[in-house]
C-alpha cells in the first residue's frame, strides 16, 4: 500500500508542478500588484503577521499529530490530493465561467440565459396583409409548447433523454454509462441530455469564436467544450422549466434543406402544422437529429426508415408506444410530401416581390445598424406598402404587353442582328466584346492561363462556342426552358430580349404600391426601377414648364404662347485641348417645324422640341436644373442647353416620385417602401409616416396637372395611344401623361398621372444600341404606354382594390393664371420650312466618333415623342 502511494505522490508531484510554478508566478504578480495598491511597508507588515500566525498553527498541529505513525504520510497525501483536487477543480471552473486569461473561451452571459435569441427568420407583408417574402440566415419561425405534437415529445425523450424530467441538466447515470463503454471498448452510447444538446445549439459553445488558449489542444479542447454545455445546461434548468426547454430544442435544431425549426420542418417534409403530426413522422423528425444528412429522407431514404424504426424501438423501450402499434407502423413507407417555401423561384408566387423585396432588404439593412437590429435573425415582421393584387396586375401587364412587344421587335429584325452604331451600321464583333466581360469567359481564361496567347484564345473561344444543356428564360412563356446552346448562343439570345421597368406610387402618401423591376428576376437581377438610370427623353420636359410657371420671375401660364421655330445656339467643347465652338440644332421629331404660335399646354403635349429648346434658353438651364431637384430627381445634372431634352441618365424611381409632386398640390413626398416595423411578438418598434415638404405652389401644381391631360385632349397630343384602353375612360376618367423616347430609339417612355396614381413605365434593350430602327415602333407612346395603360385597366376594373374610375379633384383654391379655353380646337399647320434639313439634328456626335474631340458640354440629346 505504501509503495502504492508513494508511486501516486511521485506522479502527482509531476503533475502539479507545472500548476505551482503557475500558480507562484500568478502568486508574485498579485502580490506586486498589491504592493503598489496598499504600499510595500504595509504588505510587508501583512506579510510577516501571516507567517507568524501560519507557524504557530504548524506547532500546535505537530503537537498532536504522531508524525512517525505509519499511517500519517498516507493521511496527509490523501487530504493534499482532496484538497489541491478540489481547489484545482474549483480554479477550473473559474476559468471556464470567467474565461481567464482567455484560456477557455466566452460563455454565455446572464442575459443570455435569461433571453436567450435563436435565429428567427423576417417576414415582409404587403399593405394588405399577404407575407411575400423572408429574410434569413436560418430558415426559422419559432412555436410553442402548445404547438407540439405530443408526439415529438414522446419521441424526442425516448430517443435522446429518457430521463429528461428526473435530472437537473446532467444525467449521471447516462455519464457513467459513457465511462463504462470506454473502459470496455465497446460503444460510448450517447451522454447528452436534451439541455446540453439546447446548450451547445442555442449557445454556439463549439464556435471558433467561443475557444479560448486551451481549445487549440485536441482531448483539453473536448474535456472544455463538455464542461462549458455541463455548465450552460444546469443554468438553462435553473432559468427554464422542461417544458420551454423542449420548446426551445424544437425550435433551435436544423432539420436539413434548410430548414430550421419544428415548423418550418413539419411544413417542408409532411405539409403539416407540427401539432399534425402523426408518430411515424414525428419519429422521422427526432431520428434525423442524429446526424441530419446521414438519415435525411430526401436524400437517404432507405437510411431514414431504418432511424425511423430505431426512434419508434425507444419509444417502446419507454413505455410510449405498445409493442403492437410499433410493429404495425414500421411496416408503413415514408410518405413525405414536400413543400418548400420557395421565396425566389420563378414559379413561385413570391417571386413577383423579388425586385421590391431587394428594396425593402436595402432598407432594413440600414435601419438595422442605426437601431441595432439584424433583420437576418430578429424575426421582425416588416409591413411594407406594397399591394399584393396591384403588384399582380403590374406583373401581369407587364408579361402581357412585353410578349407582344417582343414578337414585334422580333418580326422586325428577323434574322438581322439588332446591335447598331448611331448611323445604324451594325457594331462588329459586338457578342465577342460582350462575352469578354463575362465570368464565364473570366474563368476560362484563368483556367488556361499557363498557356500562351493564341492557344489560351483558341481554348477560351473553343469552350465559348461550346454547346450544352442550360436553362434560358423562354419570352413567349414568360418561364424557363432547357435547350442546347453555348454561351455565345446566350448572349445572343438574351441580348435581344428587351427590357421593362414599371413603378406606381400614391402621390398622396408616398406610398409605393407596385414595382416591376424587370421581366423575371431569376434571370434578369437588375432592377429597372431604380437601379437601371436611363436617359428619360421628353419625360423631362414637363420640369421646364413647371420652372416656367411656379418661377416668379417668370410667372408664366398654360395659355402662353410660343413660336415653333428653328432653335440654335453655340456649344463651347474641347478639340485637342483647344476651346472651339459647335452650333447645336435641336429637330422636332415631325422632322420640320410649324413657324406658329403654340401655347405652353400644346407645346407640351406634342412635345415639340424647338419650343422646349427656346423655353430653356428663356428661363435659364440651371432653374430647369434647380427644379428638377426639387421635384425629386435625385441623379446628377448639368446646366446645358440640351437638359430639357432629358439628356442625363435618370431612375424610373425618381421620375415617378418627381410627377407625383403635381396631383399633390406641390409637395414632394418621399417614395415609402416600408409602413412599419413590428418585433416577433407582434409589438410596433417603429412607423414610417411619410416626409414631405412644399416644393411649388398649390396653383402651379394644379396647372401642370392640366397640362398633362393635355397629352390626352389636345390634338396631335403624343399620349393619345391611351385613348385604345377604351374602358379606362368611364365616369369621366382622366389621366394626365407624357411619353418620351431617345436618340434611336433606345428608350421609351411613359409616366401616367391619375387622381389615384403615379404610374412610370419604361423599355429598352439590355444595351443603348439595341433598339427598333422606327419611330412608329419604338417610341415611347408604342413601348411604355401600353405597360401603364393595361396596369391602370386591371387596377381600375378590380373592385377590392377600392379605386374607382372618375376626374381629377377640382382645386381647393381660386386659379389666377388663365388655363382654359386659351387655343383654337383646330389649329392651322403649317408646312415645314426647307431651313429644317435631315442634318440639324437633335442630338450631336458622340466624342467616341471623334479621337480629337474631347466630351462636349452639350451631352448627346434624345429625339422626342
Amino acid at each position: 500500500m505504501r509503495e502504492f502511494l508513494e508511486k501516486l505522490n511521485v506522479i502527482w508531484q509531476k503533475l502539479i508542478a507545472p500548476v505551482k510554478r503557475a500558480f507562484g508566478l500568478l502568486l508574485s504578480l498579485f502580490y506586486n500588484l498589491l504592493g503598489k495598491i496598499v504600499g510595500k511597508e504595509r504588505l510587508q507588515n501583512w506579510t510577516h503577521t501571516l507567517q507568524a500566525y501560519r507557524t504557530s498553527l504548524k506547532r500546535s498541529f505537530y503537537s498532536r499529530v504522531d508524525v512517525n505513525s505509519p499511517y500519517y504520510r498516507p493521511v496527509i497525501l490523501t487530504w493534499k490530493a482532496f484538497v489541491y483536487g478540489t481547489a484545482a477543480f474549483a480554479f477550473y471552473i473559474f476559468c471556464v465561467e470567467t474565461n481567464f486569461l482567455w484560456l477557455c473561451g466566452s460563455m454565455p452571459s446572464v442575459e443570455d440565459l435569461q433571453n436567450p435569441k435563436v435565429a428567427q427568420a423576417s417576414e415582409i407583408y404587403s399593405s394588405d396583409g399577404q407575407l411575400i417574402g423572408k429574410f434569413y440566415t436560418e430558415n426559422r419561425t419559432p412555436i410553442d409548447y402548445d404547438s407540439l405534437s405530443p408526439n415529438l415529445v414522446k419521441a424526442l425523450i425516448a430517443t435522446e433523454d429518457a430521463r429528461f424530467y428526473e435530472h437537473s441538466g446532467i444525467d449521471s447515470r447516462a455519464l457513467m454509462g459513457v465511462a463504462v463503454g470506454i473502459l470496455k471498448g465497446g460503444e460510448r452510447g450517447g451522454g447528452s441530455t436534451i439541455t446540453q444538446q439546447l446548450a451547445k445549439k442555442l449557445f454556439k459553445t463549439r464556435k471558433r469564436s467561443a475557444r479560448g488558449l486551451l481549445g487549440y489542444i485536441p482531448l483539453v479542447r473536448t474535456i472544455v467544450y463538455k464542461t462549458k454545455e455541463w455548465l450552460t445546461a444546469i443554468r438553462l434548468e435553473r432559468n427554464f422549466s422542461k417544458e420551454e426547454i423542449l420548446t426551445m430544442y424544437f425550435n433551435t435544431v436544423d432539420y436539413s434543406n434548410n430548414t430550421y425549426g419544428i415548423k418550418t420542418a413539419a411544413r417542408y417534409y409532411f405539409n403539416k402544422s407540427p401539432y399534425e403530426l402523426n408518430i411515424q413522422e414525428a419519429a422521422v423528425l427526432v431520428g434525423l437529429q442524429k446526424a441530419t444528412n446521414t438519415y435525411n429522407p430526401t436524400k437517404n431514404y432507405d437510411k431514414s426508415l431504418v432511424r425511423r424504426n430505431t426512434v419508434l424501438s425507444q419509444m417502446v423501450k419507454y413505455n410510449y408506444l405498445k409493442q403492437s402499434q410499433a410493429d404495425s407502423l414500421s411496416k408503413l413507407p415514408i410518405e413525405l410530401r414536400l413543400t418548400p417555401e420557395r421565396f425566389n423561384e420563378e414559379d413561385d408566387e413570391y417571386a413577383i416581390y423579388q425586385y421590391f423585396n431587394g428594396s425593402v432588404e436595402a432598407f432594413m439593412e440600414k435601419w438595422g445598424e442605426e437601431n441595432d437590429y439584424d433583420p437576418y435573425t430578429d424575426g421582425l415582421k416588416i409591413r411594407t406598402t406594397i399591394d399584393s393584387r396591384m403588384q399582380r396586375h403590374a406583373v401581369a401587364a407587364v408579361a402581357e404587353r412585353m410578349r407582344m412587344l417582343q414578337q414585334s421587335f422580333e418580326n422586325h429584325w428577323l434574322n438581322q442582328n439588332p446591335w447598331r452604331d448611331e448611323q445604324g451600321n451594325e457594331i462588329p464583333n459586338f457578342l465577342n466584346d460582350v462575352a469578354k466581360r463575362t465570368d464565364r469567359y473570366k474563368f476560362l481564361s484563368k483556367q488556361f492561363a499557363k498557356l500562351d496567347s493564341a492557344a489560351r484564345q483558341d481554348s477560351v473561344w473553343y469552350y465559348m462556342n461550346k454547346r450544352d444543356t442550360m436553362t434560358i428564360y423562354d419570352w413567349k412563356t414568360g418561364r424557363e426552358k432547357k435547350v442546347m446552346m453555348s454561351s455565345i448562343d446566350s448572349l445572343n439570345y438574351y441580348k435581344r430580349i428587351l427590357r421593362a421597368g414599371m413603378m406606381a406610387m400614391d402621390p398622396y402618401t408616398g406610398q409605393i404600391k407596385a414595382w416591376v423591376g424587370g421581366l423575371n428576376y431569376k434571370f434578369f437581377k437588375y432592377d429597372a426601377v431604380q437601379q437601371g438610370k436611363r436617359q428619360p427623353g421628353s419625360t423631362f420636359k414637363p420640369f421646364v414648364y413647371c420652372a416656367a410657371i411656379d418661377s416668379s420671375a417668370f410667372n408664366m401660364s398654360p395659355c402662353d404662347k410660343m413660336v415653333d421655330e428653328p432653335f440654335q445656339i453655340e456649344v463651347r467643347e474641347k478639340v485637342r485641348g483647344r476651346d472651339t465652338t459647335r452650333i447645336w440644332r435641336p429637330k422636332n421629331s415631325t422632322g420640320g417645324f410649324t413657324y406658329q404660335e403654340l401655347t405652353l399646354r400644346r407645346a407640351l403635349a406634342r412635345s415639340i422640341n424647338s419650343v422646349t429648346a427656346h423655353l430653356t434658353n428663356k428661363i435659364g438651364a440651371q432653374s430647369v436644373v434647380n427644379y428638377a431637384h426639387k421635384l425629386g430627381i435625385t441623379t446628377t445634372l448639368k446646366a446645358v442647353p440640351s437638359i430639357g431634352l432629358g439628356p442625363f441618365d435618370v431612375s424610373l424611381f425618381d421620375m415617378v416620385a418627381a410627377y407625383a409632386v403635381f396631383p399633390n398640390g406641390g409637395r414632394h413626398t418621399d417614395p415609402v417602401v416600408v409602413a412599419r416595423i413590428e418585433d416577433a411578438n407582434g409589438s410596433v418598434i417603429e412607423e414610417f409616416a411619410p416626409q414631405s415638404k412644399q416644393v411649388i405652389s398649390e396653383e402651379s401644381a394644379f396647372l401642370m396637372v392640366h397640362m398633362l391631360k393635355g397629352g390626352i385632349e389636345e390634338p396631335g397630343g403624343t399620349s393619345q395611344n391611351i385613348w385604345t384602353f377604351g374602358s379606362l375612360f368611364k365616369n369621366g376618367f382622366e389621366i394626365g401623361g407624357k411619353t418620351g423616347t431617345t436618340s434611336n430609339n433606345s428608350d421609351g417612355w411613359f409616366m401616367g398621372v391619375t387622381k389615384d396614381l403615379v404610374v412610370g413605365g419604361w423599355v429598352g434593350g439590355d444595351d443603348r444600341s439595341i433598339h427598333f430602327r422606327s419611330t412608329n415602333l419604338g417610341e415611347g407612346a408604342k413601348t411604355a404606354l401600353p405597360l401603364v395603360g393595361r396596369f391602370l385597366e386591371k387596377v381600375y376594373d378590380d373592385a377590392s382594390i377600392g379605386y374607382k374610375r372618375g376626374p381629377f379633384p377640382k382645386p381647393t383654391i381660386t386659379i389666377i393664371k388663365p388655363y382654359k379655353g386659351c387655343a383654337p380646337s383646330s389649329p392651322i399647320e403649317q408646312v415645314p420650312d426647307s431651313t429644317n434639313a435631315i442634318k440639324d439634328s437633335l442630338f450631336m456626335l458622340p466624342p467616341s466618333i471623334d479621337p480629337d474631340i474631347e466630351i462636349p458640354d452639350v451631352p448627346v440629346d434624345t429625339i422626342n415623342s
